[in-house]
């Protein structure tokens, strides 16, 4: 390893940054949706798998938490923590519905997922986005690459357009970080926001 290692590191990271510009309207579009949801009294669901888990879980906490400043507690839960529900839905239903078997018992019409796949073709994350949009739940693709199969079934693809995962999930947590900050200022007074949507 060498410093031009880590340098070409950094410039495949910036690059890969550089691609948010043109996926402004869809994230700006997705914000508004999770806001909107929120507005309603209704909550947010979130799963993935490996380290789009943990990135589920991680804005699960901003919204039951807080992201950068004291608020209410808005509901929100990541599908990817309870180990003896994952265990046993996958032990009794298979893996490819461990989020849609939760969604089924959670979900509730007029709630959100938002679905983090960066290829876009994980199974168990097209399981889950088939069960929602059956229970009346909008869905926010936050995926990679192409976008895969999943893409086509969201009622919100937000794509990042790179090859690499990690790459992608570095650019995913942006986006989390983003809305968390777009719903910290839009449920507040509208007259004082810092991010309006």
């Amino acid at each position: 390893m060498n410093t031009e290692f880590f340098l070409d590191q950094i410039s495949e990271h910036i690059d890969s940054f550089q691609a948010l510009k043109r996926m402004a309207p869809e994230i700006l579009r997705a914000a508004r949706e999770l806001t909107a949801t929120l507005e309603s009294g209704k909550k947010i669901l979130i799963c993935g798998n490996g380290g789009s888990a943990a990135d589920a879980q991680h804005f699960a906490a901003e919204l039951v938490g807080r992201f950068e400043r004291e608020r209410a507690s808005y509901p929100a839960i990541a599908l990817t923590t309870d180990s003896s529900a994952l265990t046993a839905i996958g032990n009794d239903y298979g893996f490819e519905r461990v989020f849609s078997r939760q969604i089924e018992g959670l979900g509730q019409k007029g709630d959100m997922l938002i679905a983090i796949s960066t290829s876009g073709n994980s199974p168990n994350i097209h399981e889950a986005v088939r069960k929602a949009a059956s229970m009346g739940i909008r869905t926010i693709g936050l995926l990679g690459r192409n976008g895969g199969s999943i893409k086509g079934d969201v009622d919100f693809p937000v794509i990042v357009p790179h090859s690499r995962t990690a790459r992608i999930q570095e650019v995913h947590s942006f986006i989390l970080h983003f809305w968390a900050c777009c719903v910290d200022e839009a449920l507040k007074d509208p007259d004082s926001r810092i991010c309006p949507l």
